[in-house]
């Protein structure tokens, strides 16, 4: 029952025949709105996502029913308009779920270039696919864009795909020791803009030696990029290479050994054999002849002292014999443990400094040493190695007033790694050229250090600020110079620093990349100077306008702008030069690869008159120290040349035995780091209270422990440390606090390479057998590290293998632990050279698969744009239109119940337009009908014989208020009354017909009333 009733509310009866003519209208919309997404469809002005959302409109038939049903009680007119705009609602709610998308077509292709830059490609050959680019690209049509990829390792945005296409030299620097396909093709597909047709040009020999490229080619199917492929032919029938340099794993001082050298080659040949001990020729070279495949050499080594040996192998033959020469050297080492050593590193001795001077910075500190029984080498900066294994002799180093540019950063990364990993002690030792002056800040270094070159707002410092203009370097990785350095010079500047960059943008002209800031927003610079588009600006004049006024809005005291260019563009005018003048802004000019031998005394002249600095570098590896050089020019404030007595601080074995401290005349500002142990401090100052400046301060780094002595200890700020008699003891003390201890480790490690993999084996000689859970760390090439567990292979022997990143040096870190046994054991291997020359031929079987699975094409040097560009097929994308169906629902809702809810009464707006004219004939046919009533209850009065003038009197009164309300329109099916007639004033005749007929008005229609209501019962 309950189901019945609720089909009956759902699909109730109709109150009158339905005709098919009631569904007119229903059959009318469907084949409108059929027609309507049909069209839309067709014509690509939209799509629908989810076609199958359309079975909805089935809905419309049930909501046509309940309007012929009858039930709304609206007049025909309303009822047909009401029924309209339910079915359009319904459509566009249909439509909505059906997910409408605007369609857009573009005839525009979009083609990425990615060319191939490993080690395996030769010069020549990236060369020729250079000038295949730059043919094909000056050919295409004028609204087709292009851009251009250059890959290694990794891949890096050359030009971003555009129309214009201003290649003028690689800019981009990328790591050439492996080729990785799947990277490129991802950062190419990722430079497509949607909207256009993309295409992708790959430019290789078609050897991956990292990634996996079958995981990127269906993502590009499915997104509909195609990529062509020029395959980089070669193949070499002649190579010899070396594969290894066995040397021995122990080794005791004044014994015979042999080093083994491994020599392939793909045909039989002869050369010369030479094997060089840290630089210098072992014996007298070999004579060797050799036949294809693997062969075997042995040449006897001796060794007397200890310390680190780094031996190197390499294969000497005739020209024409060997294609590739990178392959024929082989590097190893091999480490004499010995009696620990002090390594002082001193700032090179620059030209017109008198060897007297050089030597006063650490003389005395060396002298001390040696007195303290311990074994001193001095070397400058330039000599420093590049290698952490290579410091493993020594169980200490000490930085003596040496700038962080006089290294590289590889050299301050074997520092860092040397600290960290091998426990080897480390001290800075003050100066103007050290700490923050000196341009450590931000750099490994300062990571190891105690202190930080990050000043407190306290310690009041005059701000600096730095303009840094960039130009177009044509230069190989030219550009990419000009970011890296940018970076190291904002390293060196303070937090309070400010700091802005400016470039030519092809597009935009003369700009600030970021306006002066401070250096402290280090991170937020970066991104924006790695995505810069540097141009070749025709003019100085203009960004060294805006560059100055940028300046001179500055509270900097301090002010300072670096131009590095090539000196093409034209020299600013004379007045701009005197706005420097006179506002005190100073201007070094960099001039780097001018163009032809262009005359650069202009940059010169610039320099000279603003009291800034020329350089001309013959070599771009310079750059970075010039940068930083000038980046410390805002830094000099932070040195105090004052004399203090510095004051104990934490109770420390250094100060053993002393009792009184001696002045000192100068020292740098720095911050000591939380966990640090602040030994010795200056006295606190009263504009800065409760902040203390570090004097010597100690913490623990990794395995090592470092030291800061801010001051110096030589005749310069220490006169008085250096004729003090306690200074022989303190420095022995001091030297004993962060000096490497000698620990007896049970653990030895050795390790060997074989193609792309390293195998770590490391046996344990502990007069008690225990198992033991041993890990290690491999830090290598990239800053990349990786740890894995070893596994034991055999009693006492644990053995684990890594796969390689690169060539380079890798250091190995084992620990094995057992209860509270705790052993280290170091170590490591160097990769002499990339896996890329081991690469003999060619593979072009990889660029067809590539071709073919994602529907390009194969082409050749002697192809035209034609054949890139010509194959055309217009892009069709699409955007959601969700918004704009929203808003038209919103629109007939309010549309919709006004039609069902408002009555609109025509004669009153007709008549606000007719001015009153209908209100008279309204009046009189009132008028018409109360006299038309009264005589009818007059009838009936006088029939019954009772008049009842009470009753008249209400009725009369009823009527009256009815008169004074609105006007209504007739309902259909009753007959308006019509006025009697004025002459006669007489009341119409009496109906005919029996007692029916004699009957009033009012009595017939409640007689039909109750007749309705007696047939509704009976169909219940």
């Amino acid at each position: 029952m309950k189901i019945k009733e609720l089909y009956r509310q759902l699909v109730p009866r109709p109150r009158t025949p339905v005709t098919w003519m009631r569904a007119v209208p229903l059959i009318s919309f469907l084949v409108l709105y059929a027609v309507l997404c049909i069209v839309l469809e067709q014509s690509g002005v939209l799509l629908f996502a989810r076609p199958w959302a359309f079975v909805l409109i089935l809905f419309s038939v049930w909501v046509w029913w309940l309007s012929v049903a009858g039930y709304g009680g609206l007049s025909k007119g309303r009822a047909l308009a009401a029924l309209i705009s339910r079915l359009v609602m319904l459509g566009l709610f249909v439509m909505l779920i059906a997910e409408p998308r605007s369609v857009r077509v573009r005839d525009v292709i979009s083609v990425v270039y990615a060319v191939d830059h490993s080690d395996s490609i030769g010069e020549t050959s990236v060369e020729t696919a250079l000038d295949f680019v730059i043919n094909t690209v000056n050919g295409k049509p004028q609204t087709d864009e292009a851009g251009l990829v250059v890959f290694g390792r990794n891949s890096a945005v050359e030009l971003p795909p555009r129309v214009s296409f201003p290649y003028e030299a690689l800019n981009s620097r990328i790591d050439r020791d492996a080729t990785n396909l799947q990277q490129t093709l991802s950062l190419a597909a990722a430079m497509l803009p949607e909207e256009n047709r993309g295409r992708i040009v790959l430019i290789s020999d078609g050897t991956e030696t990292e990634g996996s490229i079958s995981r990127v080619l269906d993502e590009l199917k499915s997104r509909d990029i195609a990529v062509d492929v020029l395959p980089l032919h070669y193949e070499y029938d002649k190579e010899i290479w070396l594969e290894n340099l066995e040397l021995p794993r122990f080794v005791k001082l004044g014994e015979n050994y042999e080093a083994a050298i491994v020599l392939s080659s793909l045909k039989p040949g002869k050369g010369k054999l030479v094997l060089r001990e840290n630089g210098k020729v072992v014996g007298n070279p070999q004579e060797v002849t050799f036949k294809a495949g693997k062969n075997r050499y042995v040449i006897p080594i001796y060794l007397r002292t200890p310390g680190f040996y780094e031996y190197s192998a390499t294969i000497e033959t005739e020209r024409g014999e060997d294609h590739l020469t990178e392959n024929n050297t082989v590097l190893n080492y091999i480490y004499v443990e010995g009696e620990g050593k002090v390594l002082i590193v001193t700032n090179p001795a620059t030209p017109g400094d008198e060897a007297a001077n050089t030597k006063k910075d650490w003389q005395s500190l060396e002298n001390a040493i040696r007195e303290g029984e311990r074994n001193v080498e001095t070397i400058s900066a330039y000599e420093f190695p590049s290698d952490s294994l290579s410091l493993m002799p020594y169980d200490a180093i000490v930085f003596v007033n040496v700038p962080a540019d006089a290294f590289n950063v590889i050299q301050l990364k074997a520092v860092h790694d040397a600290i960290f990993n091998q426990g080897i002690g480390f001290m800075m030792v003050g100066g103007e050229n050290s700490f923050g002056p000196g341009g450590y800040h931000r750099t490994v270094i300062e990571d190891a250090l105690p202190v930080t070159m990050d000043i407190t707002k306290k310690k009041v410092l005059p701000k600096g600020a730095l303009a840094i203009i960039l130009h177009t370097c044509e230069f190989p990785e030219g550009n990419t110079w000009g970011k890296r350095i940018t970076k190291q010079a904002i390293k060196v500047l303070g937090a309070q620093d400010e700091v802005g960059v400016l470039v030519y943008d092809f597009m935009d002209g003369e700009k600030w990349l970021f306006k002066l800031m401070p250096a402290g927003d280090y991170e937020k610079m970066v991104p924006k100077i790695n995505g810069a588009q540097i141009g070749d600006m025709p003019s100085f004049a203009n960004t060294m306008q805006l560059g100055l006024n940028g300046l001179i809005k500055s509270d900097a005291s301090t002010k300072h702008m670096i131009i590095i260019s090539d000196g093409d563009p034209q020299p600013p005018t004379p007045q701009l030069i005197g706005q420097f003048i006179k506002n005190n802004v100073s201007v070094s000019m960099v001039a780097i690869f001018p163009h032809g031998g262009q005359d650069i005394s202009k940059m010169r002249d610039i320099a000279a008159v603003t009291k800034g600095k020329y350089y001309f570098p013959a070599d771009p590896n310079q750059l970075p120290s010039i940068f930083i050089k000038e980046a410390k020019t805002l830094k000099r404030s932070m040195i105090q040349n004052e004399t203090i007595t510095p004051e104990v601080g934490m109770i420390s074995p250094v100060l053993k035995g002393i009792a009184a401290i001696p002045q000192l005349h100068g020292y740098v500002l720095t911050t000591i780091k939380p966990r640090a142990e602040g030994v010795l401090n200056a006295p606190e100052k009263e504009e800065a209270e409760g902040e203390i400046d570090p004097i010597l301060s100690f913490w623990r780094y990794g395995l090592g422990t470092t030291a800061a002595f801010t001051s110096d200890l030589s005749p310069n700020w220490g006169a008085d440390w250096v004729n003090w008699d306690q200074y022989r003891a303190f420095v022995k003390q001091l030297m004993i606090k962060i000096s490497r201890v000698q620990k007896q480790d049970h653990l030895k490690m050795w390790s060997h390479t074989s193609g792309n993999k390293a195998t770590i084996m490391v046996e344990d000689f502990h007069p008690e057998e225990s198992f033991l859970n041993v890990a290690a760390r491999i830090s290598g090439p990239h800053d990349r590290q990786e740890t894995v567990v070893l596994k034991q292979v055999s009693p006492r022997r644990y053995q684990a293998t890594v796969p390689l990143w690169g060539k380079g040096r890798y250091q190995v870190i084992s620990v094995g632990k057992s209860g509270d046994r705790e052993d280290h054991a170091n170590g490591g291997f160097i990769v002499s050279y990339s896996p890329e020359f081991l690469r003999f031929r060619s593979n072009p079987i990889v660029l067809d698969e590539i071709a073919e699975r994602t529907g390009g094409k194969r082409l050749s040097l002697e192809d035209t744009s034609d054949d890139i560009y010509g194959r055309r097929d217009p892009k069709m994308s699409s955007n959601p239109i969700f918004d704009w169906f929203l808003i038209a629902l919103a629109i007939l809702v309010p549309l919709d119940v006004g039609i069902r809810r408002i009555q609109i009464d025509w004669y009153i707006i007709k008549g606000w337009f007719q001015f009153g004219k209908d209100d008279k004939n309204s009046t009189a046919t009132m008028g018409a009908l109360l006299q038309r009533k009264q005589d009818i209850t007059e009838e009936m009065d006088s029939r019954r014989g009772q008049p009842d003038p009470l009753n008249q009197q209400s009725t009369i009164a009823k009527l009256q208020e009815q008169r004074q309300q609105t006007t209504r329109t007739p309902e259909p099916g009753k007959t308006e009354t019509r006025p009697p007639d004025k002459k006669t004033n007489k009341p119409p005749a009496p109906p005919a017909g029996g007692a029916e007929g004699n009957q009033s008005t009012t009595g017939r229609l409640l007689d039909l009333k109750r007749r309705r209501n007696s047939d509704e019962d009976k169909d219940k």
